[in-house]
């Protein structure tokens, strides 16, 4: 069961939910991010925020403190909060001194600093310093070699996944010993000052390479998940140090995330998430693919004629194509931009929302696809 809402015709890049998913953030492909409120009838424009120069490529939304955080091309990141009575939302500059643009942003767990990865080869750790009322930042840089493009905080509030279009995963240190105490060990290392590589990984090991688009820690952090432009998707296992890949039979995937301790979803080019399976066999890890996640039944009753025979008909009477015949057989008409979690958790999702190109944002109820799964298991 699918639920699918409107915004307009521009492209949603990016978006984020408030805690209690009432309230919808979204940019529509420019400088802009607007504020949307869900009411009976339909989502209800809140409040527009205009203080970036350029497109914004990223927003991400505090659930407990309820702040906003957004970064764009113009190489700013703002910090959004609610202040006086008229609950307008106020920006707050943050410094992450870089000179490219940035492309993605992420609130750590416990919501006391965010990363922002950049065009600029390194990523901004930014935390809030009290004695002079400003946001600041700490860079990594070493072994960046291009551009940042997913980042992925782990559960332990320290450890931050970085992929990049150099082909590669990394996994770094964002320890900041000002605001936080000493970290414990993890299964990705214990040694961990800031900027500390603890793990780097090239994308696809089994052959081939490509763009890193989206990286996701596991649950409780022990493994990592990304996806490439070679429509490869992997995982590497911290506990053991093996890397299973899997090279999809799709489109690349723009983004993934982890739905329970052995499922993960991924989204992109092909329109229809998919989901795919870690299993332990004898020989180690295995990554087999579930199928896209279903889209109704009557959509799939709308999906009969393929591709071919709908233009061989049209071509046997002689017809023009109009809006109805160049509609695709899947609910999202282009690429996936992003894919959040919607309900639930990495541990048990059971909502996910996707936007798209198409000015569309839609739920994606998970429970008819995990029922099928444990048919498949028994």
């Amino acid at each position: 069961m699918t639920d699918k809402f409107s915004f307009g015709f521009a492209p949603i890049t990016c978006h984020a939910w408030n805690k209690d998913r009432t309230q919808i953030a979204i940019s529509p492909n420019s400088a802009e991010v607007h504020i949307y409120k869900k009411t009976a009838q339909d989502w209800v424009l809140l409040d527009v925020l205009r203080q970036h120069d350029l497109r914004v490529t990223g927003i991400d939304w505090a659930p407990q403190s309820n702040r906003i955080v957004t970064c764009a091309a113009d190489r700013n990141a703002y910090v959004w909060t609610q202040d006086g009575p008229d609950q307008k939302w106020k920006p707050t500059l943050v410094l992450l001194r870089i000179n490219r643009a940035a492309t993605c942003v992420k609130w750590s767990p416990l919501e006391n600093k965010f990363a922002v990865g950049s065009g600029a080869r390194l990523i901004s750790v930014c935390y809030f310093e009290k004695e002079n009322d400003w946001w600041v930042s700490k860079h990594i840089k070493k072994p960046l070699r291009s551009t940042v493009m997913a980042i992925d905080w782990h559960p332990n509030n320290v450890l931050l996944a970085a992929g990049s279009t150099d082909f590669k995963v990394r996994i770094f240190s964002a320890y900041i010993k000002d605001i936080e105490e000493k970290p414990q060990p993890t299964v990705w290392g214990t040694k961990m000052p800031l900027g500390q590589l603890m793990q780097e990984f090239p994308n696809n090991p089994i052959g081939g390479g490509g763009w890193v688009h989206d990286i996701s820690f596991s649950h409780n952090g022990h493994k990592l998940a990304w996806v490439g432009h070679d429509s490869s998707i992997c995982v590497a296992d911290g506990e053991t140090g093996s890397v299973v890949s899997l090279r999809a039979g799709f489109l690349p995937f723009l983004a993934v995330v982890w739905i329970s301790p052995d499922s993960i979803v991924a989204a992109g080019h092909c329109l229809t998430p998919t989901m795919f399976r870690l299993t332990k066999t004898p020989d180690g890890n295995k990554l087999e693919s579930l199928g896209k996640v279903e889209q109704g039944e009557q959509r799939k009753e709308q999906s009969g004629l393929s591709a071919m025979r709908k233009f061989q008909s049209l071509d046997r009477h002689a017809r023009v194509l109009n809006d109805e015949d160049m509609e695709l057989d899947s609910l999202h008409q282009n690429a996936v931009t992003a894919l959040k979690i919607h309900t639930g958790s990495k541990e048990n999702a059971i909502k996910l929302s996707t936007s798209s190109i198409d000015g569309q944002i839609i739920l994606w109820d998970l429970q008819t696809l995990v029922r099928r799964m444990k048919q498949m298991v028994l």
